[in-house]
Order: structure tokens, then C-alpha cells, then sequence
């Protein structure tokens, strides 16, 4: 095993420049003449807008511009769109309505754009806004998802009726309903996935520039997607050649899926900036962020489970409403849907599933991917469904996941969703977590704990995802004349590690040192083609794609050899670097064919001059990363804190890169899971549709000490389709943690009688369920 290659723990390359205080965020940018850029947010959830006054602010020291939605569109500026429209039940189309950058006649959501000041500082254009007068005629607003289709509330969007966006179903109907009709056993349960606000450290941030002279537009933004950014501005937007905008990405601390989609604000720093003649910047505040940034998850699913008398798995049944707050995002529809949906199968076999998802429109922030991105709200949903099953039907939880595990020799497996997994050991990975866990010591613990006044509980989850998936993905390599080498990737690094990932790649395949390689992300004029990053795709699609450049550079470099030893092509092999003629001791390392590339005198007839290859790769399916969590708790009753003494983790995440990497992706996307069960509550006032957790002070995140160390271990079983054999895995510590944390939490409150609790899991919550609960059993 090479000292930087594949599989070796290395610590990442980028973070000396991090640590020290390099990095090169949206906000270290600076562009000569900028313009500082203030947006003048809606205080109303639903009003309708009479007039705008912004003569007093046009006249404010400093300002540069005012502008709102009518000079928008006056330019013909196109609007946001929505790529990811669903056919409904009945085959007609989803509701599409328009996304402007600045709204015009009506406001949607508290945070709504209403105007945009230009001035020569941020705070001249803040306090230039506060000028501006809106003559606003507030609406009846709607915000509680369980309640946005009933009768009688307020209607969005006109051509929605009754706050319908689409009604999408996969799976068989009939089959499912026959298999519940003839059950032994029914089992039907409803519970929340909580609405998050994702909160990256760096918030989103935008530079726009115009060049006259070349007609075409310059966008700094901290995106997921350079590419995706830009195609959607020149097609969608501005309606241009996308050769004429240019996206630059720099260095990105943290995105989460919310950094991918296309935001009013990139429309508006260029727009603006072509309008005045100058750059333009805007960077928001916190607070700015809470009411503007795509948020997360908003489900209520209601699942029915039939089984027979051997406690074996007949058929699913799952109607899920999911909110898409007062706008579609990019990929709102498919999230419930494509993304989520089909993966309510779980780990286990089957025979009949039916999924149905109503998608709503209400008077709130949009909802659009966030870690997992579907995924962690079907797992979390057939995970609560099983645990609370066992519990009803008197079986151990693991038990009854056992009977009905998919068996690895049933692979590859095709799920009745439609789902081809490859691979998967689900049995083992819970053996192994729960044997760690000490499960059998645990009524000990129990006992110990009841005895000091606590509730202890323990409680697992096993998880499947689908990640790594279609479409394509690209990779240059490029040598230059000296031997060193640059890496182009199209996707996009926000904190992963993708430098050193794509070094070690590079490096094992090429021989390589990694202090002569060299990552390039995140600039449409100097990458070619790209997708972005999301879905864990970065290393199951990006590496692969560099693995395809690898081997057509070495397959260019054995030509180029073979001229060089005046040999046959077919006897030069190559390996660590080196390229050799087989059964002779001469050699030539990658780096000297490298620069006989560039040489005149020493170049092979027929190839080409110069030492770089591209590699598209197009993964047939998914990849499917798995794994089991074990979290065990302590619950103070007297004040509903819960204390998590131990998280451990199994994971399968086939060929492992980088085993420091992996453990940091996996605690990360824990941290986060664990929030969102335990701390993490979005709340919009039900009257005015306010943002009552619009800030730090109300909205709590997961910190250190909620969380002991992370035990983690995996085993490797290698992806079938995909060529380097390896799995997603930036996402799946937030799918696995909220079921097992919620899941050992009622275990430690089930002498009281309590079966289910919906997230969050804060201390105010528990002490309630708590209280009502002992004040039931003594009466």
C-alpha cells in the first residue's frame, strides 16, 4: 500500500491554509469599485404590495441605486426555475409558478425580496433601505404543513387550488392494499420530519461584475455547483451563450446541499451590475440567512405495515405531505419524491410498497435538498416504524429486523420500488454495532441508572442510501512541461477534503508525489464541464471520472515510452510511476514521459503533442452506502435532558479512499442528525407567519458536549457498478443518527408508557411527555 495512496489515513492537504488563515471565502473578495449590495426583505408572510416609495433612500448618502421588481422586469430578467417538475397520480403536471428575484405585485414569505439598495458601503445601503416605503395590504397566511391543504386556507399561489403542488405516487396500490386486507398484523403509525434551517458556518454571498466590452457577466459566489450556477443564469436568466458568464468558486465552508441551487441574489449582483456600471457585492447578515436560505426536510408521513404470523414483512403503505414553502427551488419536487420515496424500503425485503406524496405550498422559506436530501426522512420513517412495531407486537427491535433483512446472497436485489442494490451485508453491520454496544450488559445499565432517578435507554437504526448517482461527471489531468501535474475537477469542495482525496487518487494511480499535484474547482473558464457536488457523488463519480483520465494518460504515456525505448508498445508496463519495458531493467518515470511530451525531438509519431486526458464517467445506478447506529441515553426526568453516554457506528461504505476522511464525514453528518432529533426547531408563528427561531438565541445547534466521541468502524464490501468500488458517504451519519437517537430515547421512556415522540427531542418536549406521562400512570 503506497504511503499516499488509496486507503492510507492522510491527513488533509488543505488545512494548513485553513488553519492559518488563507482561505479564500466569498467575503476575503474584493473587486476594484465594488458597490455594496443590501436586499430589503418582506416583514409580511402573504401581502400584497400597493406601492414603493424609494425617493427618500435614492437621495441617502452614499446610494448608488434602488431598484424592485418592476425595473426586473422592465430588462426582461428572467426568473428562477424549477427543474425537477413530477407528474401527478392522475398524469397531469405539477404546479410550476414563476420564482422572480424581486417580487413585484405580492409577497410569499417573510424574507420575500422587495428591493434591492446600491451604495457605496453596506451600511450606507442597509440604512438606505430602512428609507424605502412599502405600502403593504397583508394577506391570511398559511405555515403548519399538516394543515396547508384543509379547506378554507389561504391560497398561496391562484393557480395552486387548495395549496396542491403535485400528488405523486410510486409503487403498487392494489398490491398493497390486498397484502393489508389478509395481514395478521397491521401496524400503522404517524410521525414528523422536522423543518431545519441549515446554518452552513459561511453564509452565501455574491460578487457580480459586467464587462461591456466583451458583453458578459463575472459571478463570485459560495456555490456547491460553479457549473450548474451558470447554466442556469445564461439559459434560464439572461438568456445568453453560456461562454458570456463565467461562475468562480473559491474556497466554501459548508454547503449541505444549500449552496447548490440558483438564489435571487446571483441574478441581482449581475443584473445590478451591468445597470451601474460597476461590480457589485452582497454579503448577508445571519439573520438574513435564516429567512432566505433553502431549508430542509418539513415532512408528516403516515405509514401502514402489514405482516404475517411469522412477523415477516407483507407490504408498505406510505402517504407523506411534504412543504415546499412559498416557492419551488431547483430541486424542491424531487426531494419527496425521486430522491426520498423510493428509498422507503429500507434494508428490507418487501414484496409490496406503495409511496404517496402530496407537496404543498405554504407562506415560508422554500425547502430544497439538505444532507441526505430525502433520503434520511425515509430511513427515519421506516426505522420508527419498525422499532415501534416490535415494541407493539412484543419482539426485540433487532429481531425483527433480522427476520426481515435483505440476505446478502439475494444480490443484487431489485426493491418493489424499483431499486437494484448491489450490495450489502445489513445483518453483519448490526451484529457488529450492537455487540460493541454491549447490548447484553445494557438491562444492567438499566437498572443502575433507574436506581439514581434517570431513565437510560438504548436504541439502533440501520440505514441504506442511494448516493454516487446519474448523470455523468468530468476530470482533466494535465501535465505540464516540467512533470508536475494538475488535477480539474467539476465538482465542488465546501469542507469535504476533495484536495486530498483527488491527490490520493491521482497519486495511486500515476505515481505521483502529492507535492507535485495541483486541484483545481469551481471556475467555469478554466473547467470545462462540470455538475457540482450533492448526492455523495464527489468520489463514486468525480473519482471515477479521474480514474478514466488516469488511465488514458497512462495508455497516451505507454505509446510515448515505447517511442522513447524504441520498443513495442506492448512490452512497456507501468506501474508506481514507472514506466519499463518488460524483462529489461530500463525505466523511464511518468514525469520524464511527461516532458518528452512537450519536446519536439523526443515526440512519438502519431500522438499527439502535450500530456493531459480527460475522463467522463457515467454511473449506471447509485451507489448504496449502509451501515447501523447505536446511540445510548440517559434522560434527566426532572428537567427533560437528555445526556448521550454512547454513539457508535458501523458503516459500509465499500472501497474506503481515505479512512481519517470517512471518520470526519461520518461525524459531521451525525453532529447534524443529532441536532435535528434533539435540538434543532423551526417555528413560524401560525398567525402572522413569522420566524419565531430566527436566530442563534432560539434556534439551537447540536455543540461538543452534546455528543461523547464517536465510535466508528466499517466494513468493506465493494460497490459492484462502480469501478473504483466505492460508495457515498457525505451524507449517511445524518440518516442514520435521528432514528437511532429517537428510537433510544422511547426505549428509555417505555415503562411509561410513551411509544412515540415526535423530533425535536428538546428538553421542554420530554419534560411535557414526561410529566403527563408519570401524572397517567399514577392515577
Amino acid at each position: 500500500m503506497k504511503q499516499f495512496g488509496i486507503g492510507q489515513p492522510v491527513r488533509r492537504v488543505e488545512d494548513r491554509r485553513f488553519i492559518t488563515g488563507r482561505g479564500n471565502y466569498l467575503d476575503d473578495i474584493s473587486v476594484s469599485r465594488q458597490a455594496q449590495a443590501f436586499m430589503l426583505r418582506s416583514p409580511h408572510a402573504h401581502a400584497r404590495i400597493r406601492a414603493i416609495d424609494s425617493s427618500a433612500a435614492l437621495s441617502a448618502p452614499g446610494v448608488v441605486a434602488v431598484f424592485t421588481g418592476d425595473d426586473l422586469a422592465r430588462d426582461g430578467i428572467g426568473t428562477i426555475p424549477c427543474l425537477s417538475a413530477v407528474t401527478n397520480r392522475d398524469g397531469s403536471p405539477s404546479v410550476l409558478p414563476p420564482h422572480p428575484a424581486i417580487a413585484r405585485d405580492r409577497v410569499r414569505h417573510v424574507g420575500d425580496t422587495v428591493a434591492m439598495v446600491l451604495a457605496e458601503s453596506a451600511a450606507a445601503a442597509r440604512d438606505a433601505a430602512e428609507l424605502i416605503v412599502v405600502d403593504y395590504e397583508p394577506l391570511s397566511a398559511v405555515v403548519d404543513t399538516a394543515h396547508a391543504l384543509d379547506p378554507g386556507q389561504p391560497q398561496v399561489w391562484d393557480e395552486a387550488p387548495g395549496n396542491l403542488c403535485f400528488d405523486w405516487e410510486v409503487g403498487n396500490i392494489a398490491a398493497v392494499q390486498q397484502a393489508i386486507a389478509g395481514a395478521r398484523h397491521r401496524i400503522s403509525l404517524e410521525l414528523v420530519n422536522n423543518r431545519i434551517v441549515v446554518n452552513s458556518m459561511e453564509p452565501r454571498g455574491a460578487i457580480g461584475e459586467y464587462d461591456p466590452g466583451e458583453d458578459s457577466f463575472t459571478l463570485w459566489s459560495s456555490t456547491q455547483g460553479s457549473h450548474f450556477v451558470r447554466n442556469l443564469l445564461a439559459g434560464s436568466v439572461f438568456k445568453i451563450p453560456e461562454n458570456r458568464i463565467r461562475v468562480v468558486t473559491r474556497d466554501v465552508g459548508g454547503g449541505f446541499g444549500m449552496k447548490l441551487f440558483l438564489y435571487p441574489e446571483h441574478i441581482l449582483v449581475l443584473w445590478g451590475a451591468k445597470k451601474v456600471g460597476r461590480p457589485v457585492k452582497w454579503v448577508p447578515d445571519r439573520a438574513d440567512a435564516f429567512m432566505t436560505d433553502t431549508q430542509g426536510r418539513d415532512n408528516i408521513t403516515h405509514l401502514d405495515l402489514a405482516l404475517n404470523e411469522q412477523l415477516r414483512f407483507l407490504a408498505l403503505d406510505v402517504e407523506l405531505l411534504a412543504n415546499m414553502g412559498a416557492y419551488l427551488s431547483n430541486f424542491a419536487p424531487e426531494i419527496p419524491t425521486a430522491s426520498g420515496a423510493v428509498m422507503h424500503s429500507g434494508v428490507y425485503a418487501i414484496p409490496a410498497i406503495h409511496v404517496g406524496v402530496k407537496g404543498v405550498f405554504t407562506n415560508t422559506t422554500p425547502v430544497d435538498a439538505y444532507r441526505g436530501a430525502g433520503r434520511p426522512e425515509a430511513a427515519y420513517a421506516i426505522e420508527r416504524l419498525i422499532d415501534f412495531a416490535a415494541r407493539r407486537l412484543g419482539v426485540p427491535p433487532q429481531e425483527l429486523r433480522r427476520r426481515n433483512f435483505i440476505k446478502p446472497e439475494a444480490m443484487p436485489y431489485q426493491t418493489a420500488l424499483g431499486l437494484n442494490y448491489d450490495s450489502g451485508e445489513f445483518a453483519r453491520n448490526m451484529d457488529q454495532a450492537l455487540a460493541a454496544a454491549d447490548l447484553v450488559g445494557f438491562p444492567a445499565r438499566r437498572a443502575e441508572a433507574r436506581a439514581r432517578g434517570r431513565y437510560r435507554g438504548l436504541g439502533h437504526a440501520v440505514y441504506i442510501e442511494q448516493s454516487g448517482f446519474p448523470p455523468d461527471e468530468f476530470a482533466e489531468l494535465r501535465f505540464d512541461p516540467s512533470g508536475t501535474l494538475t488535477i480539474l475537477m467539476g465538482t465542488q469542495s465546501s469542507g469535504q477534503g476533495h484536495q486530498t482525496a483527488y491527490t490520493q487518487l491521482a497519486a495511486e494511480r500515476l505515481g505521483v508525489v502529492p507535492e507535485k499535484i495541483r486541484v483545481l474547482q469551481g471556475d467555469t473558464a478554466v473547467i470545462s464541464f462540470g455538475r457540482g457536488t450533492g448526492g455523495s457523488r464527489s468520489i463514486p463519480v468525480g473519482g471515477a471520472s479521474l480514474a478514466q483520465a488516469a488511465d488514458k494518460l497512462i495508455a497516451k504515456g505507454r505509446r510515448i515510452a515505447a517511442h522513447l525505448f524504441e520498443a513495442a508498445e506492448a512490452d512497456v508496463e507501468f506501474a508506481d510511476g514507472i514506466f519499463s519495458v518488460s524483462g529489461t531493467d530500463r525505466r523511464l518515470g511518468i514525469e520524464e514521459v511527461a516532458r518528452a511530451a512537450f519536446d519536439p525531438a523526443r515526440q512519438a509519431p502519431g500522438v499527439e503533442p502535450g500530456f493531459d486526458e480527460s475522463g467522463h464517467f457515467a454511473p449506471p445506478q447509485p451507489t448504496f452506502p449502509n451501515g447501523c447506529h447505536v446511540c445510548e441515553v440517559e434522560i434527566e426526568p426532572d428537567i427533560g435532558r437528555i445526556e448521550i453516554l454512547r454513539y457508535l457506528v458501523v458503516d459500509d461504505f465499500g472501497r474506503v479512499i481515505n479512512p481519517l476522511l470517512l471518520a470526519g464525514q461520518v461525524q459531521g453528518g451525525v453532529a447534524q442528525g443529532v441536532g435535528q432529533a434533539m435540538l434543532e426547531r423551526t417555528v413560524f408563528d401560525p398567525e402572522t407567519g413569522q420566524l419565531l427561531t430566527g436566530s442563534f438565541t432560539d434556534y439551537c445547534l447540536a455543540r461538543a458536549d452534546d455528543l461523547p466521541a464517536i465510535e466508528f468502524s466499517y466494513n468493506v464490501v465493494p460497490c459492484r457498478t462502480n469501478p473504483l468500488g466505492v460508495k457515498g458517504a457525505g451524507e449517511a451519519g445524518a440518516i442514520g443518527a435521528p432514528p437511532a437517537l429517537v428510537n433510544a430515547v422511547v426505549d428509555a421512556l417505555a415503562e411509561l408508557g410513551i411509544e412515540h415522540l415526535d423530533m425535536p427531542l428538546t428538553p421542554e418536549r420530554l419534560w411535557r411527555a414526561i410529566h403527563d406521562a408519570e401524572q397517567r400512570k399514577a392515577a
